[in-house]
């Protein structure tokens, strides 16, 4: 992204200064000033995260440091509940702001909304979840990984660990993008796979039931947890149970990066959420200022990325400072 904002900017002086200049949009980034003399576009991301979700912590972060460096004023807003995410959505139209990116976890509900915002000349720029929708719902582009992918290289990794009976744990019910994680991780398995639904706002529940099911089936070698807060949950649930299996995970945190290296955990799928966000704003302001879009119609892929102990160590420094 830095090469396309370089060559985007270098068009407007000659290139006997465009090294200059490029060093000084990044140490001027660097301090937390303006990148670039823009006007100060409004753009809002309205997202399906819950309270206290540290993968949308990053995405957030991302977002953020993105629209520092390309002069934007940057609202972020989240309900977990549909409806009222599609309500912040609305807001954000009524704000007329200049920019939108919207998280599609339940598209049924967002695609009204979300057709408001185009039909009032908003670019909007999906992340995370729907990509299969944002196209169709009128999007620039979609940027994150594809959740079928991604399940299916987990099946992948979990043959490679000769895993046998494994438990999919998802911890958000509607939400398309984790139906689609695990149903992708069954396609590639050769073993048997059972989805257990959990309710993710309580953290206790999500581990009393696992800890239940492993409890009650021994054979299970395996659980697979949806987000990086509720690898925490099956580790803990594993320990009560008395249970052999291990504890694997979608999304990336320094707690996860400790799992990994203690080898609490065997392996984690990492989607870059601060790409997601640092992308998303960064196109929209490519779009404002010069009409580029990428992806040509298809998904940015952002994942996924299968990180494991040996990984880990290289990840742990940036885990901390929460940009993965």
């Amino acid at each position: 992204m830095g090469a396309v904002l370089a060559v985007v900017l270098a068009a407007a002086g000659c290139s006997s200064t465009g090294g200059k200049r490029a060093e000084e949009r990044a140490a001027a980034a660097a301090e937390g000033r303006a990148a670039v003399n823009t006007p100060r576009w409004t753009f809002a991301m309205v997202t399906h995260s819950g309270d206290g979700d540290t993968f949308w912590d990053i995405v957030q972060k991302g977002a953020e440091q993105a629209a520092v460096k390309d002069n934007i004023n940057f609202l972020y807003s989240h309900n977990d509940e549909a409806n009222q995410q599609a309500q912040l959505v609305q807001t954000a139209i009524d704000k007329k702001v200049d920019g939108l990116i919207v998280s599609l976890a339940k598209p049924d509900a967002m695609k009204a909304v979300v057709a408001k915002a185009v039909k009032a000349g908003i670019p909007v720029v999906t992340v995370n979840s729907g990509s299969a929708e944002s196209k169709e719902f009128g999007a620039l582009t979609h940027i994150g990984q594809d959740e079928t992918i991604a399940g299916e290289a987990v099946g992948d990794e979990l043959n490679g660990r000769d895993r046998k009976k494994v438990l999919c744990v998802l911890h958000e019910q509607g939400n398309v993008g984790h139906e689609q994680r695990c149903a992708g991780a069954k396609k590639t398995f050769d073993g048997t796979m059972q989805n257990l639904y959990v309710d993710g706002t309580n953290m206790p529940d999500v581990t009393a039931s696992i800890e239940a099911k492993l409890q009650s089936d021994k054979s299970i070698d395996a659980v697979v947890t949806l987000g990086a807060p509720f690898a925490d949950a099956a580790v803990q649930a594993k320990q009560t149970a008395g249970s052999d299996a291990e504890i694997d995970t979608f999304d990336l945190n320094a707690k996860v990066a400790t799992g990994l290296q203690d080898d609490k955990l065997g392996f984690a799928v990492d989607q870059q959420p601060y790409l997601q966000g640092y992308q998303a704003v960064d196109l929209l302001w490519l779009y404002r200022y010069n009409r580029n879009v990428l992806g040509g119609g298809l998904p940015v892929l952002t994942g996924p990325q299968v990180i494991t102990k040996d990984d880990a160590d290289a990840l742990a420094d940036y885990t901390k400072r929460g940009t993965r």
